[in-house]
């Protein structure tokens, strides 16, 4: 299904002069959807010929003369959508049959204004991320066997799993609106996923859910090795005085099967008290650091 005057679904993509990338992608969108949406393309730079692309395809995009980060960028984008449900989606990806169907279907079952749903990412090589599908149809575009993936898909058993804060990723515009989007001082974007997630939480969402009957081939390819990286682990354990790790262990129960739509509230157990003190002497730490480092540093 083509972009709609009518949008349900707004899909914000932000890309980098990945211009074969983001065409595969945005082929694999009218191919494979659904469901009403619109596509909004926030191009960083776009020397190589992206702007001229989108504007021949008559998809709608902003644009800035250079790479701002994926926070900024995807803010900009989102500001320009208008559907009531905000989707975040990578440039390298591939979205396989009723992908967003599958996603709306799972939304609307919900009974919640509050949610963080995300399709399950299908990844050629295991990156650690408990909440992928490891299956290598391709690691590149001369490499990618789509047909063969398309095909084998369907057989694949990924069950519904916790920790929602992956692309894709849908939520209600209203909960985008309050929690202010991504975090910008995270820009170029490190560690902003489990800020966004965390935002989310102590906005009062307990649904952060992956879904795994909707599925996105990831091609893995990282932008971010593009540009010079921002410390946010560290920025998440100062603005929130909790490790990511036991942000995504306690709370989000990152990577396990979901055994219920909802997720509980933490267990105070000793290895949570446990997380809880390290993360505390790790805070300091990193504090006595930054004061030793700004004492060291010229006047």
């Amino acid at each position: 299904m083509n972009a709609t005057s009518d949008p349900v679904l707004a899909i914000v993509i932000p890309t980098w002069n990945n211009l074969p990338y983001l065409r595969l992608c945005i082929e694999s969108l009218r191919a494979n959807s659904r469901v009403a949406h619109e596509i909004v393309v926030h191009v960083n730079e776009g020397s190589d010929g992206t702007r001229a692309y989108l504007e021949r395809e008559g998809i709608r995009f902003t644009h800035s003369l250079e790479n701002v980060g994926v926070c900024h960028a995807v803010n900009i984008a989102a500001r320009a959508s208008t559907a009531s449900l905000v989707c975040l989606l990578n440039d390298d990806m591939y979205c396989l049959p009723r992908w967003d169907e599958i996603l709306m279907g799972r939304a609307q079952s919900l009974g919640s204004e509050q949610y963080c749903l995300s399709g399950t990412m299908i990844e050629p090589v295991f990156s650690r991320n408990p909440c992928a599908f490891v299956a290598d149809y391709g690691t590149s575009l001369e490499t990618f066997r789509e047909a063969d993936l398309v095909r084998d898909h369907g057989g694949f058993r990924i069950a519904d799993w916790y920790g929602s804060c992956f692309c894709p990723l849908v939520m209600p515009r209203t909960l985008w609106q309050r929690i202010g989007g991504l975090s910008e001082e995270f820009s170029p974007g490190m560690s902003s996923d489990p800020d966004m997630a965390m935002k989310c939480w102590k906005a009062g969402c307990r649904i952060f859910l992956g879904v795994g009957e909707s599925r996105v081939y990831h091609f893995q390819c990282k932008s971010t090795g593009r540009v010079a990286k921002n410390p946010g682990p560290e920025q998440f354990l100062e603005k929130w005085g909790i490790t990511q790790a036991s942000f995504n262990r306690h709370y989000l129960r990152k990577g396990r099967p979901a055994a219920s739509v909802r997720l509980p509230e933490p267990r105070i157990t000793p290895t949570l008290l446990f997380d809880y003190a390290r993360g505390s002497l790790k805070l300091a730490a990193q504090r006595l650091g930054l004061r030793a480092a700004s004492r060291s540093a010229p006047s």
